[in-house]
């Protein structure tokens, strides 16, 4: 399929979805980061599960307003949130679904927005050693063309780049996106923040290299958590994005 039909049939279908979000399932799951720990293969993996069924896109990024600095996709509402998952008269029973965007743990504003629509969801967090975490999201941007210096000035640099958008509040500004590099490795402040909102038993904590080490041992404890059985078919453990 050429990519010009992907992309029509792509926009066809989200039109689709707009029209019908009043019918549409809210996420029985979120996978809420941590970015470069694993997230998008855990994501690919519970996708294989017959009892899961996944969102239009992996990263919504509906909590935290999006990556586009001149549109806040939180503004949009919960109804074009909604458009992103499945008919709930698709939902086959015990079926569920969910999404992964990395973001949502490091954005402070999220933990109240997600409480306040889905009280009862249950979060997935993926952590990785924050030394590792923070050298793989270095070179992550400098590939990208995004960071100009060495990984040392980066990180001696890096709370006085991020200072002016933190006081000003604005965690969609582009330094903080892509130079937090030891500031997303925070994992107990981000996490406390969660639990201001939700019970410990809506929190499932993961480790990145038990995920890639044991990915059936930590798939498993992933199914206990949202109540879904043991798949009968193979799950295909590729990692995804890893580096």
């Amino acid at each position: 399929m050429s990519k010009s039909i992907r992309t029509f049939t792509r926009a066809a279908a989200w039109k689709y979805r707009q029209a019908t979000n009043r019918w549409r399932a809210f996420p029985h799951f979120i996978v809420i980061g941590a970015q470069k720990s694993g997230t998008s293969s855990l994501f690919y993996y519970l996708s294989q599960h017959p009892q899961v069924v996944r969102s239009f896109a992996k990263e919504v990024h509906y909590f935290d307003g999006g990556l586009n600095a001149r549109i806040d996709s939180f503004q949009r509402g919960p109804e074009w949130y909604r458009a992103h998952f499945p008919l709930r008269v698709m939902l086959k029973p015990q079926q569920i679904t969910g999404e992964a965007t990395p973001l949502y743990i490091f954005n402070p504003w999220v933990p109240e927005r997600i409480s306040k629509l889905l009280p009862d969801v249950k979060l997935i967090a993926v952590l990785r050693n924050p030394t590792d975490r923070a050298i793989s999201h270095y070179f992550h941007e400098q590939r990208r063309g995004r960071e100009p210096l060495s990984i040392a000035e980066a990180l001696r640099a890096e709370d006085e780049r991020l200072k002016p958008a933190v006081q000003r509040g604005d965690f969609k500004d582009d330094v903080l996106l892509h130079c937090s590099y030891t500031s997303r490795g925070r994992y107990h402040e981000q996490l406390s923040r969660y639990f201001k909102y939700f019970a410990r038993d809506q929190l499932l904590i993961l480790s990145s290299e038990e995920l890639f080490r044991e990915p059936e041992n930590t798939l498993a404890a992933v199914y206990r958590f949202l109540g879904i059985e043991q798949p009968t078919s193979r799950i295909d453990f590729k990692p995804l994005n890893v580096a």
